[in-house]
């Protein structure tokens, strides 16, 4: 019992078992119909109906089996077709998907009809998918920065930045960007910005101390003298009280002189960059100690971490930036695209030119992979995939194999008896 509902809850078993279930009953009719034959004319239609079923039953369940295995288990000729002919049916396959699948012009014609571009703007418009593209690139990038601990991949990296760093001549984009800066009066701006900071530092009480302190130690006759507190007090005052009336001198005069040997210092500076190697191989080794300079490492070292620590907060976040972001850029794209034809034409006329050499290229691969495929197959697996595909049609069969055996026997039976007359 615990059989038969395990067999039917499959549909194939299922079948399998109406089909057998049929067989068990012709074989029972014809019993029973040959056991009264004799007695009313009418048990031999029936007999003959039952021969004819059971005939036709057998006949198709082994046509069926034979397909998939040996019938009874015996190795008759001819028989377990599909796992013995594993490698023809490959090749067959492959050739029939790669040719009428993958032929240049059905490819080219579906790509046609299909209008990829549009398909892509209105599925990236829509919240849901962009949302979702967020997700996966989120998911895909944070997954990727657990890579980014491994002190091998830092020591790569760095080792790579530096080394570009190394090969790049610095001396003519400095002097250009000095140039830029000079043309726009920018690096007055720079220079103003320097002085209010040195001001700024200097009007501090700490700084005035420290400049009477220097003044102290250099004027040692004053100790002596007793008067060495209040003079360099005196002497720290005066001095940083001049040094900011100059500065504000220089704030008030554009064309004040310390101005304009600023621009010639700085003129001089960029010529020498452009036209001077030994000045531009002095800023070369001035770079390289730099980036010899334990410093260096340590920094980048530093930075690594927090660049690190920073993708990994925002990754793991719920709300997280470069998620929105990516949204935002997916929903832009899919706009974008949605109203302007001539990129869509573009990128659909880029698909269908690109498609041949594609086809082309991996046709016969793709081909060669299925046959490879089919044929690596276990056959087992096989097998039990082709009956559960179509398994159930072939049961079918062998039942209407049964039904149409027994009426052919019954015909057969109705002309003998019509000719005995």
């Amino acid at each position: 019992m615990r059989l038969l509902i395990s067999a039917w809850q499959s549909p194939v078993s299922r079948m399998k078992l109406v089909a057998g279930l049929l067989l068990l009953l012709a074989a029972l009719l014809y019993v029973i119909a040959t056991h009264f034959e004799a007695a009313h004319p009418a048990w031999g239609y029936l007999a003959s109906f039952a021969e004819a079923a059971m005939v036709g039953a057998i006949a198709d369940w082994f046509a069926v089996t034979a397909l998939f295995r040996h019938p009874l288990g015996l190795p008759i000729p001819h028989t377990a077709i599909i796992p013995r002919s594993k490698a023809r049916i490959g090749q067959s396959l492959s050739g029939f998907i790669t040719t009428h699948f993958l032929a240049t012009p059905l490819v080219l014609a579906k790509l046609q009809e299909l209008d990829l571009a549009a398909r892509l703007a209105g599925w990236l418009r829509h919240p849901a998918n962009a949302e979702a593209v967020g997700r996966q690139l989120t998911g895909v990038a944070h997954f990727g920065i657990a890579a980014l601990h491994d002190e091998r991949v830092r020591a790569f990296v760095e080792a790579k930045v530096i080394g570009r760093v190394r090969k790049f001549d610095l001396a003519p984009p400095l002097a250009q960007a000095l140039r830029v800066l000079t043309s726009q009066g920018r690096h007055q701006a720079m220079l103003d910005e320097l002085m209010l900071r040195l001001d700024s530092i200097m009007q501090d009480e700490d700084t005035r101390a420290l400049v009477a302190d220097a003044i102290n130690r250099e004027i040692r006759t004053l100790r002596y003298l007793g008067l060495s507190r209040p003079v360099s007090g005196w002497s720290a005052n005066k001095f940083v009280d001049g040094l900011s009336a100059l500065i504000a001198e220089i704030a008030a005069d554009p064309e004040h002189l310390i101005r304009q040997r600023f621009d010639e210092h700085v003129g001089e500076y960029i010529e020498r960059l452009e036209q001077d190697p030994d000045y531009a191989l002095e800023v070369e080794r001035i770079l390289a100690q730099l980036l010899d300079h334990p410093a260096t490492s340590t920094y980048f070292r530093d930075l690594w971490a927090e660049l690190t620590q920073w993708l990994e907060s925002d990754l793991a976040s719920t709300d997280s930036r470069i998620g929105r972001r990516i949204v935002a850029l997916c929903r832009g794209l899919g706009d974008g695209l949605a109203a302007d034809q001539a990129m869509r034409n573009w990128i659909n006329e880029q698909l269908l030119a690109a498609a041949p050499g594609l086809l082309e290229r991996y046709r016969g691969q793709i081909g060669t992979y299925i046959a490879e495929r089919v044929e690596n197959w276990e056959s087992r697996e096989l097998v039990e995939q082709l009956e559960q595909s179509v398994g159930k049609d072939l049961q079918y069969i062998r039942i209407n194999g049964t039904l149409v055996g027994g009426l052919v026997g019954l015909l057969l039976h109705a002309l003998t008896q019509l000719v005995a007359g």
